[in-house]
């Protein structure tokens, strides 16, 4: 009995080891496999699988021409952000030459674009007019992505010609998004007034075919234009003139209160300007867009602090505003602590990062909140404090400049106290309970408006069937009915049957 147990040990300790030696070799196989995979593709089978995916892409553009429905085009469009990305010179002169006709006038001009010595002559397959079009456009997209500007514009006028000339429904998402990068183009290469007209044009054209993607795409780069050569009038003006296409796409509507927002803040609208920034926040994709937010955010941080109120720890915490956010937080901790020569110290630091956000103008307003701010703070600290201090305390030049800042502040409802001229000193009055004011009932209103605008957005939001759908449903009453009646009829028609047996 010991002799077979020492054997079976034996043979289990050499069918653990195989085991073990089994386990081993699946490991490194599995690493191996996992490395071959992480191998990357070589250039000619991402192309071979690009132009797969472009074929579908084409295949679902020409169903759309066939169907006339123009929901199948924007499928399409939702995929260029990943296309774009494997596009190359030999795979566009191989769509060009497979599915751009003849007959194309602009298809010379698109192949001396993307040369390809080894390329083939191939008989271009019969397309509609917008497979050419999104053919065109892939390649105004890879020389905007390729930095060749130069080429870019001729390739983009070329392009739009041929948009203009097309007026089917099925056109109006592609041409909106043509007309993007056209101007795209012109913005990348420092021309961007040139486009300007034609953009006018067009936007009239789309409001009279009722385009309404064309209309939102065309307002938007319109307004683009104006603010980015600082012409917040004539922005102001297009504005007044025109009507946004409410069943626009949020992508959309976000960029039109973005621009709203940024021409009233200018204009020191400050209340108007912080709801719509708000929205164009809330109506921005959630996990995308990250470019947009961070924009977005910015300018509301300020004219939030221009408004004298405190903009929320939480947006300071993001985990893609961290960094971003920066000196606008160093910003904020200087507004809230009246701290002019912090503030100024944060201003001179980052000034070059607040020029390119298109904030420094507005920034350069909250220096008068930095004052009021440190007023409000010696108010209540003290009851009484000669200017001379006030004006030591805030950094201010002289004690005749914290006089007038004062008076300005009793005069804006900041503060609660009294000058005494002659003597130079400030008198602070007794606080007064808050609750005894109006603040609580317009804070309150504030909130109700807000949950009542969230709402009535909801509402819009909204899709239903068409009127149509409701013709064909029964109610239950008239159902049950119906069902009786055929019940009675097949009982009638039974007892006939047993009649006619008998």
């Amino acid at each position: 009995s010991t002799s077979s147990q020492r054997q079976s040990s034996g043979i289990n300790a050499e069918y653990g080891m195989a085991t073990k030696a089994q386990k081993k070799q699946k490991v490194e196989d599995t690493d191996v496999e996992m490395k071959e995979s992480d191998a990357p593709k070589p250039q000619a089978e991402i192309d071979a699988l690009t132009i797969e995916d472009i074929k579908d892409h084409i295949s679902i553009i020409e169903k759309s021409v066939v169907n006339k429905e123009p929901r199948f085009v924007l499928r399409v469009l939702r995929q260029l952000a990943s296309t774009r990305k494997r596009l190359n010179d030999a795979l566009l002169n191989q769509l060009i030459k497979a599915y751009i006709s003849d007959t194309y006038e602009f298809k010379g001009n698109l192949l001396g674009y993307f040369p390809c010595a080894d390329s083939k002559d191939e008989k271009p397959h019969a397309r509609s007019v917008l497979t050419e079009i999104y053919i065109h456009l892939l390649g105004l997209v890879s020389l905007l992505d390729n930095n060749r500007i130069n080429d870019s514009i001729p390739c983009a006028q070329e392009l739009i010609s041929r948009v203009m000339s097309v007026n089917k429904p099925t056109m109006h998402s592609l041409g909106a998004r043509c007309f993007f990068y056209y101007s795209r183009a012109f913005e990348m290469a420092g021309r961007l007034h040139e486009a300007r007209t034609l953009l006018h044009g067009r936007l009239r054209t789309s409001t009279l075919r009722h385009d309404t993607e064309g209309q939102a795409m065309l307002l938007n780069l319109l307004l683009r234009n104006y603010i980015h050569y600082n012409l917040y009038e004539q922005a102001e003006k297009l504005i007044s003139k025109t009507t946004f296409p409410e069943n626009a796409n949020n992508n959309e509507s976000a960029r039109y209160l973005f621009y709203l927002g940024k021409i009233k803040a200018t204009q020191l609208d400050y209340s108007e300007a912080f709801k719509n920034l708000n929205q164009a926040i809330r109506k921005a994709p959630q996990n995308a867009a990250i470019g947009f937010k961070q924009a977005a955010t910015k300018l509301l941080v300020v004219v939030q602090l221009l408004l004298g109120e405190v903009p929320e720890r939480h947006i300071f915490r993001d985990q893609h505003l961290r960094e971003p956010l920066q000196p606008y937080l160093q910003l904020t901790q200087a507004v809230l602590a009246g701290d002019l020569a912090k503030f100024s110290s944060a201003l001179e630091k980052y000034s070059d990062k607040f020029m390119k956000a298109g904030t420094l103008t507005l920034i350069n307003r909250l220096r008068h909140n930095v004052i009021k701010t440190g007023i409000k703070s010696v108010a209540l600290s003290y009851s009484r404090i000669s200017l001379s201090d006030v004006a030591e305390k805030l950094q201010l030049d002289s004690p005749e400049d914290a006089e007038y800042i004062i008076a300005k502040a009793i005069h804006d409802g900041v503060i609660e106290a009294t000058i005494d001229h002659e003597k130079g000193y400030m008198q602070s009055n007794d606080s007064a309970n808050v609750y005894g004011t109006n603040e609580p009932l317009k804070a309150y209103h504030e909130r109700i408006r807000f949950c009542l605008d969230i709402h009535n957005h909801s509402i819009k939001a909204m899709r239903f069937p068409p009127k149509s759908y409701n013709d064909n449903l029964e109610d239950a009453q008239k159902q049950r009915e119906r069902e009786q009646q055929d019940l009675e009829y097949a009982k009638e028609i039974a007892e006939e049957e047993d009649d006619g047996m008998l």
